[in-house]
């Protein structure tokens, strides 16, 4: 089995690109955002630590975690931020390689990660879109503010940075039409292997 990480900067197109792959291959995709929702969710490995890292007053009415609440916080805070990656990341980290073997066990060829993680891939990803693309995806797709998407491209990786630690990089700038020849060009590779 091969495991792939998918990488890119907000905006860029990834969950895209891993929906088209796991469509069309026989491939099965993780999100590493889904995969710190569910570590995050009450009861789950993270929950009991975050709450005692921000105080009960992150917490809904329902006892789940207040993610607007702790955003704000931790985009003013670089220590919490960095505290809260502390305790998040390793256990998402454990929770993918967990999907890994349980993807291995069932025969899965390949296995697709959005976000990198050295360690745990074969090989990792770039998705670039140029930075108007993404905003303009930002502000018509999800409803972000202008403001906003300057917030969060300003705290993201430079596309220089990205680039340098990928193997392979997907432009996704244009007509998906055209992305999809170039990850069908990529598979291709794998299919003599």
């Amino acid at each position: 089995m091969k495991v792939f990480g998918i990488t890119g900067g907000v905006g860029a197109g990834k969950s895209e690109v891993l929906t088209y792959l796991g469509q069309n291959y026989d491939a099965t995709v993780i999100q590493a955002d889904e995969a710190g929702y569910l570590v995050m969710l009450p009861g789950g490995e993270c929950y009991g630590e975050i709450v005692k890292l921000f105080g009960r007053q992150i917490t809904t009415e329902t006892g789940e975690l207040d993610r607007k609440r702790i955003a704000e916080i931790v985009f003013q805070d670089e220590e919490k931020l960095k505290a809260l990656n502390a305790i998040v990341h390793p256990a998402v980290k454990r929770y993918i390689k967990k999907a890994i073997a349980a993807a291995e066990k069932a025969g899965t060829e390949y296995l697709l990660i959005e976000e990198k993680y050295d360690e745990i891939c074969d090989e990792l990803w770039y998705i670039y879109a140029d930075e108007e693309v993404r905003k303009e995806r930002l502000i018509e797709g999800r409803g972000y503010s202008e403001k906003k998407v300057r917030e969060i491209m300003a705290n993201q990786l430079s596309e220089d940075e990205f680039s340098s630690h990928c193997d392979f990089e997907i432009d996704n700038s244009g007509d998906f039409e055209e992305t999809k020849k170039q990850l069908d060009h990529r598979m291709k590779r794998y299919e003599t292997l």
